[in-house]
């Protein structure tokens, strides 16, 4: 059985129809198909044999001609009916998450770490919205086909799009991947505004259909500033509900910390990345520890952690793609959930995470009315606070200030997005983005 989809016209609907027989029969995959009236709904795989006799003329009846469908069932999911119905489970609410950039390599690791049930609990079922673009339609309904096959109890729903007007509806969760590389040549000021401008609508788009406490995690480059951009076109989104992923400089910081130590990664706790995701980033080993212990104890070598260390985890994926010929995408996408867990689970007492988060009201005297990465703790309500228990000397505030003049400029350069008047760009220097070449 396949996927495949209608074009809606206008005064179409969003409707579910399975992914297979038997315990898919609690999964859904979202198509645009054309005003009908209501499906039976298949409530619990548990009946499935005995409905699959029962229904499939009437259901075979109802499809119209011009519908390619899949399977023997078309359905309307009804979460709460199958809740009802299967007695043996107690299922929470249903998470909707909605990815862009779906059809990427980033995405294809992080897609079944979310429908496996890695990501929020074994017992948390979610849905799963992809963004995709024209040229990556055709792509996206591979994606879809795999997760079905893939038969994952707790994922009850998958659509896919071109609209994030019609993806980001009601979503809990936005996790904004999709963006345009730098190509040779490209001035990073046109990146920039390249990238912006999609940040810009799919700003909007939330703005306009998503939860109003929807979380937002952008990883599209340059991520700090397209944050800010997704930011400024949502105002009706707390401010404090956008990130700009910066947990994959974390956990390269992490490993090298472990490496120089001789320990094992879990033994590295309070890393920060400051700044922007570039390689002005500041990889904070003042306030690293390693077994409990301060980093600069552990690892007396000073001149290693401000230059080798530093200059290592800043150029960590240009590197990789100097090795591999690719940027990092498994690695990536492992960040991305560290990134969510950090939010949903309780922060290790005394301990925090790094994510570039709005810099309205910080502590450190860090410039305001950007995103900027810092020390972040969580209760494991989606929420966070910033850590305040930290150590500050000039040769990490000089380098703050670095990246806080970068992002300060980058933000002049996107005014015109953001609402805040006429563009002006005079980046400090064209510093790379880790991973581009």
């Amino acid at each position: 059985m396949g996927l495949s989809t209608a074009y809606s016209p206008p005064g179409s609907r969003l409707v579910t129809t399975p992914l297979a027989a038997g315990a898919a029969l609690r999964r859904s995959v979202q198509l645009l198909l054309p005003r009908r009236a209501p499906l039976a709904t298949v409530r619990c795989s548990v009946d499935a044999a005995k409905q699959v006799q029962e229904g499939a003329a009437t259901v075979a009846a109802e499809k119209p001609a011009s519908r390619k469908g899949f399977g023997v069932f078309s359905t309307i999911y009804d979460l709460k009916a199958d809740s009802e119905h299967c007695k043996s489970k107690s299922w929470k609410k249903l998470v909707s998450i909605a990815v862009s950039g779906a059809a990427g390599m980033i995405s294809n690791h992080l897609l079944f770490k979310l429908a496996s049930g890695e990501v929020f609990g074994q017992d948390q079922p979610i849905a799963l919205k992809l963004l995709g673009s024209e040229r990556s339609f055709q792509a996206l309904e591979g994606v879809a086909m795999e997760l079905e096959d893939s038969l994952y109890p707790l994922l009850r729903e998958v659509s896919i799009g071109m609209d994030p007007y019609e993806v980001f509806e009601d979503i809990d969760w936005a996790l904004l991947i999709g963006a345009k590389p730098r190509g040779p040549g490209m001035e990073r000021a046109a990146l920039l505004d390249i990238n912006g401008q999609i940040y810009a609508d799919q700003g909007k788009a939330l703005n306009a259909v998503a939860s109003r406490n929807v979380k937002v995690i952008v990883v599209g480059n340059p991520c700090n500033t397209n944050a800010l951009i997704c930011m400024k076109n949502a105002p009706n989104i707390p401010a404090k509900n956008f990130h700009a992923l910066t947990r994959l400089d974390e956990n390269r910081a992490k490993c090298q910390l472990a490496l120089k130590a001789g320990v094992f990664y879990d033994k590295v706790s309070n890393m920060t990345i400051w700044g922007n995701h570039s390689t002005t980033q500041v990889p904070d080993f003042l306030n690293a520890k390693i077994d409990g212990r301060p980093a600069k104890e552990v690892i007396k070598d000073t001149k290693w952690l401000e230059e080798e260390f530093t200059l290592t985890v800043q150029n960590r994926g240009g590197v990789l793609i100097q090795k591999w010929g690719r940027s990092s995408a498994a690695s990536t996408a492992v960040s991305i959930v560290d990134a969510i867990r950090s939010l949903v689970t309780p922060t290790p007492e005394g301990d925090w995470f790094s994510s570039g988060v709005y810099t309205t009201g910080n502590p450190y005297g860090i410039a305001e009315d950007t995103v900027f990465s810092m020390p972040c703790r969580s209760k494991g309500d989606g929420d966070y606070e910033l850590a305040t228990d930290v150590l500050m000397d000039d040769f990490l505030w000089e380098r703050i200030k670095k990246t806080e003049a970068e992002l300060i400029a980058e933000k002049k350069c996107v005014a015109h997005l953001t609402g805040e008047g006429i563009a002006f760009c005079d980046l400090p220097e064209d510093t790379m983005l880790p991973g581009e070449m």
